[in-house]
């Protein structure tokens, strides 16, 4: 199996990857918002009612 982030042979120790530096870098990419999942916006609670109208009149159907 090869790291995920630079290719080089995996460690038992730190699999999926290589070492210390590839697992810390991929938590980073993490924690960055890198490996975000796209999807809908999720509306904020503290949204006034005329933006979420004016947002659904324009919501394709």
């Amino acid at each position: 199996m090869s790291c995920p982030i630079c290719g080089k042979e995996t460690a038992r120790a730190y699999r999926p990857f290589c070492s210390r530096r590839c697992a810390d870098v991929d938590l980073g990419r993490w924690l960055g918002g890198q490996y975000a999942i796209p999807g809908e916006p999720v509306e904020l609670p503290d949204e006034d009612e005329a933006s979420l109208t004016d947002r659904q009149a324009t919501k394709p159907h």
